[in-house]
């Protein structure tokens, strides 16, 4: 079944503006356009998380059973407000070569990129307090590849994730809205701190992430150049090995680093000795590169 993604919201609710800058900034920041997404009427629900299936045995006739039950957690799955803003000199942008309407549409260009390269830093890295908590702190040990790179701060990591429910989507508050809004004239403070007059434009959406069950992602971390400890098919096995029946993940995600290594321990093993092609996918799952996934991540995090 197919599942609706950010932009597929964002033409839902009919802001033309927000579906052609959401489909702009997808096109750099894939996570976008690939996760799942739902909507929630409020902001915040909690949900039920299956950590571990009951033990059942068989029985004999006439006799009973013990009751059983799944192991679960509650969770409190939350959207944060993402309001980025951008202003500029009206007269500035009124002289511009190619007109005003030009350059507020770079504008809001800059605005809309920089807005989901944040959620898809934030999903990875978690390093803005008043954002939704990172992906890793819902992945389990048992779901993780250590590769065992050792040069601090070079490492890196490659993300196995199954979309929807029962795994990892975005979630959008307040019916899924992403409000663009037209560009307003204000008065604005120049950079001497004295008034004059600008354009001012600002985006409006909550967001959050949910991982629906804890079967549903995977991670190979500590990535790095060291030798031996760069990306190859079999830690991509090992990975793929963690996943249960009916919980095969829809994408690898990784960084370009990880993807030239990929390719390269694949040239290694040709007859010829000729590159191989770029990795496109592993046992029939893709593989997607990003640049939102660092070579710079600190080891064993």
């Amino acid at each position: 079944m197919e599942m609706p993604t950010l932009l597929d919201i964002a033409a839902r609710n009919g802001s033309d503006m927000a579906v052609g800058l959401i489909d702009e900034a997808s096109k750099v920041h894939p996570e976008i356009r690939l996760i799942a997404s739902r909507t929630i009427s409020g902001l915040n629900y909690r949900t039920r998380v299956l950590k571990k299936n009951p033990s059942v045995s068989f029985r004999d006739a006439n006799d009973g059973t013990d009751t059983v039950v799944g192991e679960y957690e509650n969770r409190l799955v939350e959207t944060f407000i993402l309001n980025p803003r951008w202003q500029c000199d009206k007269a500035v942008a009124d002289s511009s070569e190619d007109g005003p309407e030009a350059y507020i549409a770079e504008e809001a260009t800059v605005m809309s990129n920089a807005a989901f390269e944040r959620i898809a830093t934030q999903m990875y890295y978690g390093d803005d307090p008043k954002g939704f908590p990172k992906l890793s702190d819902s992945i389990l040990d048992s779901m993780t590849i250590d590769a065992g790179g050792t040069t601090a701060g070079t490492g890196s990591s490659v993300y196995a994730l199954t979309f929807g429910q029962q795994g990892v989507q975005w979630v959008m508050g307040r019916g899924g809205s992403i409000t663009i809004n037209d560009v307003w004239t204000e008065t604005i403070t120049g950079q001497n701190n004295k008034p004059l007059t600008g354009y001012v434009q600002d985006m409006l959406a909550r967001i959050g992430l949910q991982v629906g069950n804890l079967n549903g992602a995977g991670r190979i971390k500590d990535l790095t150049e060291d030798v031996g400890k760069g990306l190859t098919d079999d830690l991509l096995a090992d990975l793929l090995g963690k996943f249960r029946v009916g919980y095969r993940p829809d994408v690898l995600l990784m960084s370009r680093r990880s993807l030239t290594q990929l390719q390269k321990s694949r040239t290694a093993t040709t007859v010829t000795g000729a590159p191989a092609p770029t990795p496109t996918e592993y046992q029939g799952v893709p593989i997607v590169a990003t640049d939102s996934l660092l070579d710079t991540e600190s080891l064993s995090a």
